[in-house]
């Protein structure tokens, strides 16, 4: 999406169409339900006081995600500590489901939450620079050259990432297979 803001209200309305894909990404960066929606705030607060410099081509889906993940980094090294890894509350709203659930066979709903739930606790189980790369690519549909500004690294660094977190969520799901029966 080009840049279609010309002032700080449009701004303001236009980055609001993000919100639950940043809350999303601030989800997989924190693992913590109130630290991603501080997070979110944040990139929120320092998109809007930096609006002037964000360039009339942008792509501002793009920008609030490099915002985000830098100040993540720097709340890391701040802290000088690595992520928290905290299972995601079940009884939370599901922002990975995917597939619909309103089939009327049971089996098939039951078997499609497993798999969820499966991919989900597959994807936890990355190492966050592949996660990172696989939901910005998988799930938010960035392109390789945006996602390599987000994550600040040449792009043949995004599609190795991408293969190789690929390789190991392919053998973390190997072992799974639903009788569908």
């Amino acid at each position: 999406m080009q840049n279609p803001v010309q002032d700080n209200a449009e701004f303001r309305h236009a980055a609001l169409d993000h919100l639950d894909a940043l809350f999303s990404f601030a989800m997989v960066l924190t693992r913590n339900r109130s630290e991603a929606e501080d997070l979110v705030q944040e990139t929120y607060l320092r998109a809007t006081r930096a609006f002037g410099s964000l360039a009339p081509d942008s792509n501002l889906k793009s920008w609030l995600f490099a915002i985000m993940r830098n100040i993540r980094l720097n709340q890391l090294r701040h802290t000088n500590s690595g992520p928290r890894f905290i299972e995601i509350d079940a009884g939370e709203e599901d922002f990975w489901q995917v597939l619909d659930e309103s089939a009327e066979n049971p089996h098939a709903n039951l078997i499609r939450k497993l798999e969820r739930q499966h991919v989900r606790a597959a994807i936890e189980q990355l190492p966050v620079h592949y996660r990172e790369v696989i939901v910005l690519r998988d799930l938010e549909g960035f392109s390789y050259k945006q996602i390599a500004g987000i994550l600040q690294c040449p792009a043949g660094t995004v599609m190795s990432r991408l293969g190789r977190a690929r390789e190991q969520l392919r053998l973390l799901l190997i072992q799974w297979q639903p009788n569908s029966g």
